[in-house]
């Protein structure tokens, strides 16, 4: 499925797809942008969050500050982003193209044994992930003619590097779940669901995804939230973070502040100014 969005006489080609048949129970989506403008884009801040993107650019690679240093720095032609504990703040570029893959959330296990912590608030390179390949991988991407030829080769990789087995089975069932039912299920009673002891739970839980169950629980709460405001502009956000399982508004505007630094409204009013990456659910 490919659209074209005009906006401003901004031309941004936007598309997203589903991965082949195999790839199903662990790929969310394969999606992407092409400015066929020569405009300067705002691009979004990342959020930390439960979620694990790989992208592959054909266009200029995303730009960012570096904490650390202070200076701005070019993201590889390809690279992983899983946001945990940090914002990643991307900065306006004109020549944007890139493809991404959307891992489901515990699924990325199943493409590489790098534990989840390893890769957490970090800009890996997929050569640093998978070697070989995936510099194939990239220099077939950048001889790839048409939309179609790219998203058969980015499958081909995908399934070359699934792993059949599990790192843990149980755990790679309860993340989904977890990250469904955030709002009215307990850590108990997910560990009881699976017919195990909590503390096992949380340890193995904990091994696998490289976050505790409680915090994914309330990640994927503080996602669903702001993800639903940027898709809706509801205007109303003690609404919805009561609709998304807050006790109240002070306990969304104390998550909202402590993960971005900021309260809702003043965030959201900027962030509504620029591009974001909250995909509307693919109905294909």
């Amino acid at each position: 499925m490919v659209c074209v969005n005009v906006s401003s006489q901004i031309i941004m080609k936007k598309f997203q797809a589903q991965p082949v048949a195999q790839l199903h129970p662990y790929i969310d989506r394969i999606w992407g942008w092409e400015n066929e403008a020569d405009e300067i884009i705002a691009l979004p801040e990342l959020l930390p969050g439960t979620g694990a993107e790989l992208y592959f650019h054909y266009g200029s690679p995303f730009q960012s500050r570096n904490s650390v240093t202070d200076k701005l720095e070019k993201l590889a032609p390809s690279h992983l982003l899983c946001m945990r504990q940090q914002k990643l703040a991307l900065f306006a570029a004109a020549d944007i193209g890139f493809i991404a893959v959307r891992f489901k959330i515990g699924m990325l296990p199943r493409f590489t044994d790098i534990p989840m912590r390893e890769l957490a608030d970090q800009t890996v390179t997929a050569e640093d992930i998978w070697g070989q390949a995936a510099r194939g991988l990239c220099s077939q991407l950048s001889s790839a003619d048409t939309l179609q030829e790219k998203l058969k080769l980015i499958n081909a990789f995908l399934l070359g590097q699934l792993r059949l087995a599990a790192a843990d089975a149980l755990i790679e069932q309860a993340m989904p779940l977890l990250y469904r039912r955030y709002a009215d299920i307990s850590i108990q009673e997910l560990a009881d669901h699976f017919h195990i002891g909590r503390r096992q739970f949380e340890r193995r839980f904990l091994a696998v995804s490289g976050q505790t169950a409680n915090t994914v629980k309330c990640m994927s709460r503080f996602q669903h939230a702001v993800r639903s405001l940027m898709l809706s502009d509801a205007s109303n956000a003690a609404v919805t973070a009561l609709d998304h399982g807050y006790y109240d508004q002070a306990h969304f505007i104390h998550d909202f502040k402590k993960l971005t630094g900021s309260s809702p409204e003043p965030y959201l009013k900027l962030a509504r100014t620029k591009t974001h990456f909250y995909n509307a659910s693919l109905s294909l």
